[in-house]
């Protein structure tokens, strides 16, 4: 399901870990974290970003298994 999220609070989200940006993945309704450092992905719920670290999904080992 694709996220739905105004374009203007997208702009002022950022990571509550290490505050970089945000890309967002459709495919799996996430937001995930532009720095390779932190890379977590935070779940969207009903078009609504659960900003919560503990929330968060790790995705440095998934895209390391990928390569």
């Amino acid at each position: 399901m694709p996220v739905n999220l105004d374009p203007d609070l997208l702009s002022i989200l950022v990571c509550p870990k290490c505050r970089s940006e945000f890309r967002v993945d459709d495919e799996a309704s996430e937001l995930v974290c532009t720095n390779p450092t932190c890379a977590l992905a935070y779940p969207v719920r009903d078009d609504i970003p659960v900003l919560l670290i503990d929330e968060a999904r790790e995705t440095k080992d998934a895209e390391a298994s990928e390569n």
